[in-house]
């Protein structure tokens, strides 16, 4: 079962399609890492997935229901940009705030929440107060009020220093635990996939990949990489020397997949007439991995 499915989700202001025709599926149980760069389309979909901006066309269904239904409202947990906060209140006074605003009369569910994200010795400290990472803390310790099913949480370890991350980390380790199902936006990729199970990238507004963890770890193999000003020609000189070897071209640099004897490969390359510039031995990480679909690089049999 899907804890977010959408259908051709698109919205447009004016002239400008900030998000066009988005098919996202997560299933539940899922951290699901959102990824793309500044001015993509990240937050204008989370908003829509929350119910917080209205689609120009398509359709967000979060647990099978149409996302205006109440009953699914209430399953939902949200931090987008900034949580709203009171500067003048404490952490506490805020949360009890929005709880009775859900109609939450149990302080104690307060008090497990502030435990949880580390705000506990915050005390009557006012928010105004709160550095960056302090600020976004309290926002997820708003938007797992109510104990939601679902969490839609955008950069939330933005300004964290590195003890907040890991720590931030293992919290949502344990939401998952429970069986909830977080979708995260993050620029600090090292991080993401350090817990995502899956992810989708989007670009100019549409969503060029979904991907799971196993499949993005069996991309991320370790491969030998050449740098040639003559790629055309280094790529039937390899296809014929390594037929059905895995190839990948990125800019002015072929990346070759199963083969071991890199020595091998350049001595191939030079007998046939094709200048070697550099090479070695490379390992992918998400952040390579993004960054080579955002330049558009392309993969050959």
């Amino acid at each position: 079962m899907f804890a977010i499915e959408t259908t051709a989700l698109t919205k447009r202001y004016g002239n400008r399609a900030a998000v066009k025709n988005l098919g996202m599926q997560v299933r539940e149980g899922e951290i699901y890492g959102f990824i793309g760069r500044n001015g993509a389309g990240k937050s204008t979909t989370l908003k829509m997935l929350s119910g917080l901006v209205r689609p120009t066309e398509g359709e967000v269904r979060l647990f099978e229901k149409p996302v205006s239904d109440p009953a699914v409202r209430r399953r939902l947990g949200v931090l987008v940009e900034t949580a709203g906060l009171y500067p003048r209140m404490s952490a506490r006074q805020n949360l009890m705030m929005k709880a009775r605003c859900m109609g939450l009369a149990d302080e104690g569910t307060v008090d497990a929440v502030l435990k949880k994200t580390g705000l506990v010795e915050t005390g009557k400290k006012k928010v105004r107060h709160f550095s960056m990472g302090m600020k976004q803390r309290l926002g997820v310790a708003m938007a797992l009020l109510g104990n939601p099913d679902l969490l839609i949480l955008d950069e939330p370890i933005n300004g964290l220093d590195p003890e907040g991350i890991r720590e931030f980390r293992e919290l949502l380790g344990e939401l998952r635990e429970e069986g909830k199902t977080i979708l995260v936006s993050s620029h600090i990729l090292g991080e993401l996939s350090k817990i995502a199970t899956g992810y989708g990238i989007i670009k100019d507004g549409e969503l060029i990949e979904q991907i799971t963890g196993e499949e993005l770890e069996e991309k991320c193999r370790d491969y030998f990489q050449i740098r040639t000003r003559d790629v055309l020609r280094a790529l039937p000189v390899l296809e014929e020397a390594f037929p059905g070897v895995l190839t990948e071209v990125v800019a002015q640099a072929i990346r070759i997949y199963g083969i071991e004897d890199g020595a091998k490969i350049n001595r191939v390359l030079v007998e046939n007439g094709v200048s070697v510039c550099a090479s070695g031995f490379h390992r992918m990480d998400l952040e390579d991995y993004f960054l080579d679909r955002m330049e558009g690089g392309s993969r050959n049999v």
